[in-house]
């Protein structure tokens, strides 16, 4: 299986340099201003399929764009072949792709590219996270105030939650040493690499965060939403698009975020 997982995620990343070297044919607007889809996420995905179902044809996937396609076994495969996509139409080279092996709902493999970068992060249950093979290892600091944060914000249509979340960034940044976000998958990832020392998203659907979670966990991190809860990827053919919310750190480092949140929420 890991081997399909690589070559579904070099394959997929050859498409997207492809397309990154021109500019997109069509660029469409899916929910809202924050979220457009290119050329290259759909050729992308069609790739990664293909790849998948060469060896696993009964497997189910979940896809960013074709939703889910349906099988008979137990594992489904949750891709995003393009997560970062407002990046790589402006010509950024913050993004990624995302693949997750999913048993039982249960991530047990799972693999994040960075194209651009040439970096392939790696992590099976139980078996640690790597990048290119090297293992990483969450940031050991304990302090807030010494590391980086990541936080991203997306356009909402209701203005009290983005003056919510504002205020909550306004508290992070105040506890640590300074906030960075690509808005990408590329925070996830240099969560779990011990670069920066934690990451905060509200907005995600399960193809954005399923792979960082087992990623980030491998390496030593804690992945919970906002409210502190461990991330269910449990869903049926309705609700596959429901919205999560992440919070990733050492342990030491999540709590005090966690914190953080709850007392911005409280008032206090």
């Amino acid at each position: 299986m890991k081997s399909a997982l690589y070559q579904a995620l070099k394959s997929g990343s050859n498409e997207l340099m492809h397309w990154f070297s021109k500019v997109p044919a069509s660029i469409s607007v899916k929910q809202n201003q924050s979220n457009v889809v290119s050329q290259a996420d759909l050729k992308s995905e069609k790739k990664i399929i293909a790849e998948i179902k060469k060896t696993y044809r009964n497997h189910r996937i979940l896809t960013e764009e074709s939703g889910l396609l349906e099988g008979e076994s137990e594992f489904t495969w949750v891709v995003d072949p393009l997560d970062g996509s407002s990046n790589f139409v402006s010509r950024l080279h913050w993004f990624g792709i995302s693949i997750t092996v999913l048993n039982k709902y249960e991530p047990v493999m799972a693999g994040i590219s960075l194209p651009f970068y040439n970096a392939i992060y790696f992590a099976a249950k139980g078996r640690g996270a790597f990048v290119n093979g090297r293992p990483i290892r969450i940031s050991q600091e304990q302090s807030l105030k010494n590391v980086l944060v990541a936080y991203s914000l997306d356009y909402s249509e209701d203005k009290k939650e983005t003056e919510a979340e504002a205020r909550l960034m306004v508290e992070v940044v105040r506890n640590c040493r300074n906030l960075r976000a690509t808005n990408s998958v590329v925070d996830l990832v240099y969560t779990a690499e011990g670069r920066l020392g934690g990451v905060i998203n509200k907005t995600n659907k399960i193809w954005d965060v399923a792979a960082a979670d087992l990623i980030i966990r491998e390496a030593g991190g804690v992945v919970t939403d906002l409210a502190g809860q461990p991330l269910d990827f449990k869903f049926n053919k309705t609700d596959y698009t429901r919205n999560y919310s992440i919070v990733a750190g050492n342990p030491s480092l999540h709590k005090t975020l966690l914190d953080i949140i709850r007392k911005c929420k409280s008032g206090k």
